[in-house]
């Protein structure tokens, strides 16, 4: 194995090597955000979200830069999104940056699905495309993505990858995609790879190319905001180093638990603290993978009604928004998570998503942030059974460190993620088209009771739940 990871290391430097790469300083990639999508959406993410963390391959196949690229913020917090460069001549777009997967796409100019919203791959223009014969089906639940595999120069941040294995989509399932993005760029490692081949971060990496073995993320806060923001600056990915002025003190590294191969980024559970009451998270059902591709925090259901019998008030959202919890607007919830060292808070404003409606006193009920994603999600060896997204991300600034295999946390500098300027936390925005949200009915076992109704969506909620989505 140690023979095969060097001959292989050694195989990529030539590539990497040929291309110009940015300077000794790191590279910080500005993140960004977009438009919102309704509550209908729900079901089919959350179905998606489970089919992420049970797909993927099983079969497995650094001199001194670093970049820091901005990120978008997509659709009030739901997604965040950086900046990619394929082809010769150069084509720029907007892509989901997922550590919770690891397989590069973006839909190209032969997708007979995509919308003019999509900006698509023109591969007739790029003289160092290649395809090859192979076509791909990656299934994400709620659909999936088709096209073929290709090989391309690709670049973030400064850093080119010559002939870099991707999907060039054809077919592209509807509301997979936010408008103005054009695809997926998985963060994680190489053993849950549809396409079976190192992603872009592992080359470099492999090929020593980056000043340190590890990227960085600062994921800012806009889901307090009173408006539906189609995107903003979205906070910062960092490659191959960390950006020291986004967080103040020592970033606590904890290795990967013991036995677990590199294939998510995979932490463990220790504890969870809601309203002052703290549970203890068995080794058992506290896997965790951490997933800047996924908006919200997943748990195990028992683990999940625990969680929120803990809120007074809290009731489970029935039918097919199964999963999701609800709390009168009026409390707020405070919560924190540990991972073996530090007890992280998590904001108030994170846990809140906003009203969702009212229950059958008429009390007004706003979403949580942590959900359940079932008892079957953590069964496989390797398969977490958390899925810690970015309600939690944005309250630290999060490292993912290749060697030793480890995930790291720090405390933000002063002034991040405070609630931005004109926001009002809950502020409404309308939806139609639904029958409104399913709380539990003292007068029926089925269905809605005649009080049961969709007064108001804030657009944090109506904006993030696509996000299990587009973060695919």
């Amino acid at each position: 194995m140690i023979l095969f990871v060097a001959l292989f290391a050694l195989s990529v430097v030539p590539f990497v090597l040929a291309a110009p790469q940015p300077s000794l300083d790191p590279i910080h990639v500005p993140l960004l955000r977009r438009n919102p999508h309704n509550v209908e959406d729900l079901p089919k993410a959350l179905a998606a979200l489970k089919a992420k963390y049970r797909i993927g391959s099983s079969t497995t196949k650094r001199a001194g830069n670093s970049a820091s690229i901005p990120v978008i913020d997509e659709q009030n917090d739901s997604s965040y999104s950086g900046q990619v460069v394929l082809g010769t001549p150069p084509q720029t777009f907007q892509v989901i940056l997922d550590t919770g997967s690891s397989d590069l796409w973006v839909v190209t100019t032969s997708c007979t699905t995509c919308t003019s919203d999509e900006t698509p791959f023109d591969a007739s223009k790029s003289s160092s495309y290649k395809a090859s014969d192979s076509q791909l089906t990656i299934n994400y639940g709620s659909g999936s993505v088709k096209g073929t595999v290709a090989e391309d120069t690709v670049s973030c941040g400064g850093f080119t990858v010559p002939n870099q294995e991707f999907l060039a989509a054809t077919t592209v399932v509807d509301n997979l995609l936010a408008p103005g993005v054009s695809g997926i760029m998985g963060l994680g490692f190489q053993p849950i790879s549809s396409l079976q081949v190192s992603p872009f971060w592992q080359t470099l990496f492999s090929a020593n190319m980056l000043s340190e073995p590890l990227f960085g993320f600062y994921l800012a806060r806009w889901d307090t905001s009173s408006t539906v923001i189609t995107e903003a600056p979205g906070g910062s990915f960092t490659l191959g180093g960390t950006n020291t002025s986004l967080y103040t003190g020592d970033i606590e590294y904890i290795d990967m638990p013991n036995g677990s191969t590199p294939s998510y980024w995979l932490q463990q559970v220790s504890t969870i603290t809601v309203q002052g009451k703290t549970l203890q998270i068995s080794s058992s059902q506290g896997l965790a993978a951490i997933d800047t591709g996924t908006t919200l925090i997943g748990a195990p259901t028992s683990t999940v009604s625990e969680i929120w019998s803990a809120v007074p008030g809290a009731e489970a959202l029935t039918g097919q928004y199964a999963g999701m919890y609800a709390f009168p607007c009026t409390t707020t919830v405070t919560a924190s998570i540990s991972f073996g060292g530090t007890n992280w808070p998590i904001s108030s404003d994170d846990m809140n998503l906003g009203q969702v409606g009212t229950n059958s006193a008429g009390t007004p009920m706003c979403i949580g942030g942590i959900f359940d994603v079932g008892s079957t999600v953590g069964t496989g060896s390797g398969v977490p059974a958390w899925i810690v997204g970015d309600t939690f991300l944005k309250n630290v600034y999060t490292v993912f460190r290749a060697n030793p295999a480890s995930v790291g946390f720090a405390t933000l500098a002063s002034g991040l993620n405070t609630t931005p300027s004109g926001s009002s936390g809950t502020s409404p925005a309308s939806i139609t088209g639904t029958n409104g949200v399913p709380f539990p009915s003292p007068t029926t076992s089925s269905g809605l009771s005649s009080h049961q109704r969709l007064s108001a969506f804030p657009a944090a909620f109506v904006t993030l739940l696509v996000g299990y989505i587009l973060a695919l």
